[in-house]
């Protein structure tokens, strides 16, 4: 079992979410709910809960602040939120699961299914990541969580050079030609990856624009990255890649 703590100023948000739950994810054996910050902060301290679902947008104290108030993080953190989309970015550059409301049921199983028994002792670096990603809403989010089978590894985007799919993983090239395998698929790279600075010139391969050393002409053409690699250009992104670069 997983146990956990609803958190929630609206009854009807936790009393819809408990339902789904019991219903459809009977691993989940919730052991309390709480209509505020404060009180949430009671119940984490008293059950030590290994999952929280909590609502972003409270009073008086919303979820990111009664998140920076537990000096002990060790449970799993899964967002409900009808949130801002630079919030939900940040939730997500910080490898954070987030439900939108009203919840769906797919999605909430997708989510219940990555959690573990264990407990959860990166859960510190991600919320200080999330915080330092809120700090400064009109700025490029620079930092990312990625999820790899060892864990989550902290990265500034500007330090990656090229990704490329293999099959539902990604791998990932890094400066000081260091290699990573993240539990991510490509296309989850490409959405939440700034489209000016990263470039999708081939169904495998999304390429950071700053690290491109030369282009050579073909069909498609090309690419040779400053790491000494090179990457395809596909036939159909041509144009689009060529124009990328004169910009």
């Amino acid at each position: 079992m997983i146990t956990a703590i609803i958190i929630d100023d609206e009854a009807k948000g936790r009393l819809a979410l408990r339902e789904k739950l019991s219903s459809y994810c009977p691993e989940v054996q919730v052991l309390a709910e709480a209509s505020n910050g404060q009180e949430a902060l009671l119940l984490i301290q008293h059950h030590k809960p290994q999952l929280i679902f909590l609502d972003i947008e409270m009073p008086r104290m919303n979820g990111f602040e009664m998140l920076n108030a537990i000096p002990e993080k060790k449970f799993h953190v899964i967002f409900t939120t009808a949130y801002d989309q630079y919030a939900i970015k940040a939730i997500k550059y910080a490898a954070f699961d987030y439900l939108l409301k009203p919840i769906d049921i797919e999605e909430l199983k997708t989510a219940v299914e990555k959690i573990d028994n264990k407990e959860n002792g990166q859960t510190k670096k991600q919320i200080e990541l999330l915080q330092q990603n809120l700090r400064h809403p009109k700025k490029q989010l620079n930092k990312l969580a990625i999820p790899t089978l060892e864990g989550l590894l902290f990265y500034d985007i500007n330090d990656i050079i090229q990704l490329e799919a293999n099959s539902n993983y990604t791998n990932i090239y890094l400066i000081n030609n260091n290699k990573i395998t993240a539990s991510k698929t490509l296309k989850e790279f490409e959405e939440l990856l700034p489209e000016d600075i990263f470039f999708r010139t081939h169904h495998s391969h999304l390429i950071n624009l700053n690290y491109i050393k030369r282009y050579i002409k073909g069909d498609g053409g090309q690419i040779e990255l400053q790491n000494g690699r090179y990457v395809d250009v596909s036939r159909r992104k041509k144009e689009e890649f060529l124009k990328a670069i004169s910009q």
